[in-house]
């Protein structure tokens, strides 16, 4: 299905996006502006003022300017309002992590993204869903990968600026220039680890595809990862600890996998979770429609 240039849409744009990129964020709107004449440009200040904006766009095509995380929440929350099977979703990635975008096949460059906006076509993506209702495109990774580390200074300060963005509260001009330079002069670093994480090595995890166990308790694990392989299908795939020699991959594919264990945690798409003890992935078939560009 391809669109029509004259499509009325509904731009949201992050506000982390308009923060980290905010030429990027003008290059696009001048290439949407431009092609389709019925525009309205939203410039949400937080999570809620998102969420509600998104909920009241009536006929229009929505289309975010954002990063990872922007993606990932509009596509939760269209999934928990049961909206995603009429809504084709249309992405400019802009800001931070863009590599879920990039994986998706959306392009991360702000004309050919916008450009594909205008000429792309819809395609039906599966999704993930897990049994408390929460979506992953991209991949779920066991363990989540390592985080990024700061010094206990410099996490505090981040984390006290990017909290007012989080949380939805106005934010203020003197706040927005302070967060810039924090970003800018405050270079990432692994974290130290917290009493909450996982104590570092294997894991015993229960893995099972379609009600049949792939690896039990008894065999450690190095790495379990889940990724929607299309057709309505998860390709899972589990790396045993090595004794010696490394020892193969167990790789499987089907619609329901089940990871039971001692409170693990999971990084899916942008975000990390848990810890929990057991949870069950579903693949939803051509769930997500999303606009890629054509061939």
């Amino acid at each position: 299905m391809t669109f029509a240039t004259s499509d009325q849409l509904l731009v949201v744009i992050d506000p982390v996006a308009r923060r980290m990129d905010g030429e990027s964020v003008r290059i696009a709107k001048d290439v949407l502006s431009a092609g389709a004449p019925s525009m309205k440009v939203c410039l949400p200040e937080g999570p809620e003022e998102f969420a509600r904006v998104l909920t009241r766009r009536g006929s229009r095509r929505p289309v975010v300017i954002g990063d990872d995380r922007s993606l990932v929440r509009t596509v939760s929350l269209l999934h928990r309002r049961r909206e995603l099977a009429d809504c084709a979703l249309s992405v400019v990635p802009v800001g931070g992590s863009l590599s879920l975008a990039g994986s998706l096949g959306l392009p991360t460059g702000a004309v050919a993204a916008a450009r594909a906006v205008l000429d792309g076509a819809e395609r039906r993506l599966d999704l993930l869903v897990d049994d408390s209702d929460g979506v992953v495109l991209g991949a779920l990774r066991i363990p989540p990968l390592a985080a990024r580390e700061e010094t206990g200074a410099d996490a505090g300060l981040r984390a006290g600026l990017e909290s007012a963005v989080a949380s939805g509260e106005p934010t203020h001009p003197w706040l927005r220039t302070c967060q810039s330079l924090v970003r800018t002069l405050v270079p990432a670093r692994p974290t130290r680890p917290t009493p909450l994480d996982p104590a570092p090595g294997p894991s015993r995890l229960r893995v099972e595809v379609d009600g049949e166990t792939l690896v039990d308790l008894d065999q450690p694990v190095e790495a379990v990862s889940v990724t929607p392989g299309g057709s309505g299908a998860a390709a899972v795939e589990v790396r045993p600890a090595s004794v010696g020699a490394e020892a193969s991959p167990l790789l499987a594919r089907g619609r329901r996998v089940t990871v039971t264990g001692a409170d693990f945690r999971y990084r899916a798409d942008a975000t990390v979770a848990g810890p929990v003890r057991r949870r069950t992935w579903t693949v939803w078939e051509g769930a997500l429609g999303l606009t890629l560009p054509e061939g």
